[in-house]
C-alpha cells in the first residue's frame, strides 16, 4: 500500500534523537510499521498542568518530539490538565506545584500555554484537550470504579510516593487520584505513544493497563532527560532561577546560553536543535565559545526568527565577550563632595556607585583583576589607587555591572 510515511527506520532515526527510554522497547517501531501499513498516524498524547505558564528550554525537549511526529505524519495530542491541576502533582517538584489554583488561574494558563506552545508545535494540526471534560461529567460512583482498578501497593511503586511512605510523610488521599487521572486520559483520547520524562514511568505504565482492560491498542512511553539548567547539575526551573524562557528576549537568551557549563552542551545540542550530531562532535572538539555562540544561535532562531541569533552574538560579542562598549550605559551621580582632592580610593568608589556591596567585596574584585576605568577598560591594580573621577568616567566591576559617573 502506498502511503505518505517516511520507512521505519527513517522514522526511527529521527525519533530516537535524545530519547532515554522507550517502553516497551520493542513496541515502537511496530506501531509505526502498522500506521504505515494502515496509512493511520499515530496518536501523540502529552499533558501539561497549566499551574505556571512561563515555557523554558526545558519544556520544549517534549514540544519538539511532538513537532517531529506531527511532521512525519502523526496526530499531535496535548492534554490541558485543568482537572488534574486542580488536584496537584504529588511529586511536588516545585512549590507552583504545590499550589491550589482556582479554574479561572488554571484556565488563563492554558490560553498563555498554549500560545507559547505555537511556537514549537504546529497548533493548527494540533488536537487540544482539557481533562475537565470528562473528569467534571463523572459523578462519585465512575470515580469510586475508576480507582478501582488501581491497588494501594501499585501506587506505592511510584517513586514519590514509596520514598514519602518510608520517610512516614503524609500522602494524602487525594493526591493518589492524579496518576489514575493522568493514566484515564490515555483512555480517552486512544494515545498510542505518550511523551513524557522518566519520572512518569509509573503513570505511563498504569495507562496501558488501563487501555487494556477497555479493550484498547496500548500506548507505548516515550521518555526524554531531565535537561539540566544553567548550572549544568539541576533541572532547569524557573524557582531555581537556572532557565531560559522562549520568550525572553534575543539578547537576553544569549547572553545565558554563554554562562552554560562546557560539559552540558552535548545535552542541549541533542536536545534543544536538529544540528547533525556528527557536526555536534566537530564542534565540541574546537573553542568552547564558538560551540556556545553556535548553540546559541540556533535555538534563537528558532524562536524569534532567523537571523536574530548572529545580531544577539554581534551585540553580546561588542558588550560583554570583545571588550566593545555597551549600547545602553546606566548613568550613577556622586556628589562631588565624596572627592578628595577630586579622587577617591578604588574600592570606595565601587561602592559608592552601588557596583559593589561592601568594601570587603570591592577589594576582592580588584584583587582578582575585575575592577576597570575608561573605555580601554584598564585594570585597577590596587584597592587602595586614588582614582581620578572626572565628569563621565566609566567604571567596570566584573563584565555585568558598569555605569558612566555623573557628578553632581
Amino acid at each position: 500500500m502506498t502511503t505518505s510515511f517516511l520507512p521505519v527506520d527513517q522514522q526511527l532515526e529521527i525519533l530516537l534523537r535524545g530519547v532515554e527510554k522507550v517502553v516497551p522497547e520493542d513496541e515502537l517501531a511496530k506501531k509505526l510499521q502498522h500506521s504505515r501499513d494502515t496509512s493511520t498516524p499515530l496518536r501523540i498524547k502529552y499533558g501539561i498542568d497549566p499551574t505556571g505558564i512561563d515555557v523554558h528550554l526545558g519544556h520544549t525537549v517534549p514540544l519538539r518530539k511532538i513537532r517531529q511526529f506531527q511532521e512525519l505524519g502523526h496526530q499531535a495530542v496535548i492534554i490541558i490538565g485543568n482537572a488534574t491541576a486542580m488536584v496537584g502533582d504529588p511529586s511536588g517538584r516545585d512549590e507552583a506545584r504545590s499550589k491550589r489554583l482556582t479554574e479561572e488561574q488554571v484556565e488563563a494558563n492554558a490560553k498563555d500555554y498554549l500560545a507559547q506552545v505555537g511556537k514549537v508545535v504546529d497548533m493548527d494540526k494540533a488536537e487540544v484537550h482539557r481533562n475537565g471534560d470528562w473528569f467534571g461529567k463523572m459523578g462519585l460512583t465512575e470515580i469510586l470504579a475508576l480507582c478501582g482498578r488501581v491497588t494501594v501497593a501499585q501506587l506505592l511503586t511510584r517513586d514519590d510516593f514509596a520514598k514519602r511512605y518510608r520517610e512516614e510523610k503524609p500522602i494524602f488521599l487525594h493526591e493518589c487520584l492524579y496518576p489514575v487521572m493522568q493514566a484515564w486520559d490515555s483512555v480517552e483520547i486512544k494515545s498510542d505513544v505518550e511523551l513524557g520524562g522518566t519520572e512518569q514511568l509509573y503513570s505511563f505504565m498504569l495507562a496501558r493497563d488501563l487501555q487494556a482492560q477497555e479493550g484498547l491498542h496500548q500506548q507505548i512511553g516515550m521518555m526524554s532527560p531531565i535537561l539540566v539548567g544553567l548550572d549544568g547539575v539541576k533541572r532547569m526551573g524557573k524557582s531555581l532561577g537556572n532557565y531560559i524562557g522562549i520568550s525572553e528576549l534575543p539578547y537576553e537568551m544569549m547572553k545565558k546560553f554563554m554562562q552554560l557549563p562546557d560539559d552540558v552542551m552535548k545535552m542541549y545540542f541533542e536536545l534543544l536543535t536538529d544540528v547533525p550530531l556528527e557536526e555536534v562532535e566537530q564542534l565540541l572538539t574546537g573553542h568552547p565559545k564558538e560551540a556556545k555562540v553556535k548553540l546559541a544561535c540556533t535555538v534563537i532562531d528558532q524562536y524569534h526568527g532567523a537571523g536574530q541569533g548572529e545580531q544577539a552574538a554581534a551585540r553580546w560579542q561588542t558588550e560583554i565577550g570583545g571588550g566593545g562598549l555597551p549600547a545602553e550605559i546606566p548613568e550613577v551621580s556622586l556628589a562631588a563632595s565624596d572627592l578628595d582632592d577630586g579622587a577617591l580610593p578604588a574600592y570606595l568608589l565601587l561602592v559608592k556607585l552601588g557596583l559593589q556591596s561592601s568594601n570587603g567585596e570591592s577589594r576582592r574584585l580588584i584583587k582578582q583583576g575585575g575592577a576597570k576605568l575608561g573605555k580601554d577598560k584598564t585594570v585597577i591594580a590596587d584597592a587602595n589607587d586614588a582614582v581620578p573621577v572626572a565628569d563621565g568616567l566609566l567604571v567596570w566591576a566584573g563584565k555585568k555591572k558598569f555605569c558612566r559617573v555623573k557628578l553632581a
